[in-house]
C-alpha cells in the first residue's frame, strides 16, 4: 500500500478504510458518488492545525452544499480525535492512520519528529479522481478557501 510517488491530478486516490473519532470504520468507499475533500494534517490540538480543522468545521456546510465530504487524517489514535472533536466540535470525520498506511498511499509528504512535516489537501471529483491538489504547512486556513473555491469554480462550470 506505500507509495513513493505524490498522486497527481487525474489520478483515483486508494480506496482506505480508517477508524474515525468514534472508533467507526469509515471507507472512502462510503461516498461513491461524491466529491471528497481529504486533508492530511500534523497533529490535533496545535495552533495551526487547531485553525484548519475549525475551518473545515465552520464551512462544513458550503462544502455540503456543493456535494463534498470533508475527511481530515492524521496518525493521531481515535481517542485523541475524539477528545479533540469533542472540544471543538467537529463533526465531520477525523479519521486515525497511525501507521501512515493511507497517507503514504497517496504519498503525502513524509514525517518530521514523527508528524507529517507538511499539510496537504486533495480534492476528488464524484468518481474519486483527483481533481486538485493543495500543499502548504504554513497557510492552514487557505486550504479550506482553496478547496472551497475550486469546488465551487466545479459547480459552476457543470451549470
Amino acid at each position: 500500500m506505500a507509495s513513493k510517488n505524490f498522486l497527481s491530478v487525474g489520478d483515483a486516490i486508494p480506496v482506505f478504510t480508517l477508524n474515525d473519532q468514534h472508533g467507526n470504520p469509515v471507507s472512502s468507499s462510503d461516498y461513491e458518488g461524491k466529491p471528497l475533500v481529504i486533508f492530511f494534517y500534523p497533529k490535533d490540538h496545535t495552533p495551526g492545525c487547531t485553525a484548519e480543522v475549525c475551518s473545515f468545521r465552520d464551512y462544513e456546510s458550503e462544502f455540503q452544499s456543493v456535494g463534498a465530504q470533508v475527511i481530515g487524517i492524521n496518525s493521531g489514535s481515535v481517542e485523541e480525535h475524539k477528545g479533540f472533536s469533542d472540544k471543538y466540535s467537529v463533526t465531520y470525520p477525523l479519521l486515525s492512520d497511525p501507521g501512515h498506511e493511507v497517507r503514504k498511499s497517496f504519498g503525502a509528504p513524509g514525517l518530521l519528529f514523527n508528524t507529517v512535516a507538511n499539510r496537504i489537501t486533495y480534492v476528488t471529483d464524484e468518481n474519486h479522481k483527483v481533481a486538485y491538489i493543495f500543499k502548504s504547512l504554513m497557510r492552514a486556513n487557505d486550504h479550506v478557501s482553496e478547496s472551497l473555491e475550486f469546488l465551487k469554480s466545479l459547480a459552476h462550470e457543470s451549470r
